[in-house]
């Protein structure tokens, strides 16, 4: 597989187009932080497309700056963002109460990867097809175990059909990514996981059609078709 700044740059344009159709599609502001995944990897993508372009026309100053804006996403956002966002949209239940474990998790290994990245500098350079971010790795074993522990089993905690399937799919581009390409895994896993999160659009297109079929409006009022209960009646 070939990666330059043409791939980050359309996966990026990619992203921010289906980004833009799944922010509308989420109805309630709980919905939000898990909708808004597809356009944050946009985003990430266009900096690393940036990245390659450093690489081209030597600009070292740009490069250091866009390098830190893309390890601030593969290493401090994702573990912290990722269970949030199930979190929120989870009933209460045991699933939400382990998944408020796994934020936890995830904001104590994401401040530790900030702190490193503060403390060491970060160094991004091309090898191959690919891009090598160069820094420290403490606890290597530790913190990678709690990084997958946040990204990619909180998904799957959910009781949300479509988005456990991104929590497999986020398991087995890891999987990949670490067989084919240990060398530039973060690089690569990062591509894989923002390709990947164009399924979050489904999720919210399979719970409207869902809602479409379960519910009716009648004088402004939301009623579930099969009980004929009151839906937009807190207590009901």
């Amino acid at each position: 597989m070939c990666f330059s700044a043409t791939a980050s740059f359309s996966a990026g344009a990619l992203l921010l187009g289906i980004g833009t159709l799944t922010l509308k599609s989420a109805r309630r502001p709980r919905e939000m932080p898990f909708a808004a995944i597809p356009m944050l990897f946009a985003i990430q993508q266009l900096t690393e497309g940036v990245i390659w372009l450093t690489f081209s026309f030597e600009a070292p100053a740009l490069n250091a700056v866009m390098t830190y804006v893309y390890s601030l996403f593969s290493h401090v956002l994702w573990p912290v963002y990722v269970p949030v966002a199930v979190w929120l949209m989870q009933p209460p239940g045991w699933r939400r109460r382990a998944l408020l474990a796994l934020v936890v998790a995830g904001a104590g290994v994401g401040a530790y990867l900030l702190y490193i990245l503060l403390e060491f500098p970060v160094v991004s350079r091309p090898v191959g097809q690919h891009i090598d971010y160069v820094s420290p790795h403490f606890f290597a074993a530790v913190t990678t175990t709690v990084y997958l522990m946040s990204t990619a089993l909180s998904p799957l905690l959910s009781t949300h059909r479509v988005v456990k399937i991104f929590g497999v799919l986020a398991l087995a581009s890891f999987a990949a990514a670490y067989y084919f390409y240990a060398t530039w895994f973060i690089s690569v896993w990062c591509f894989f996981a923002a390709l990947l999160s164009a399924i979050v659009y489904f999720h919210f297109v399979s719970r409207r059609a869902w809602r479409s079929r379960t519910q009716y409006m009648h004088g402004g009022t939301v009623f579930d078709r099969s009980t004929g209960n009151n839906l937009s009646d807190p207590h009901s």
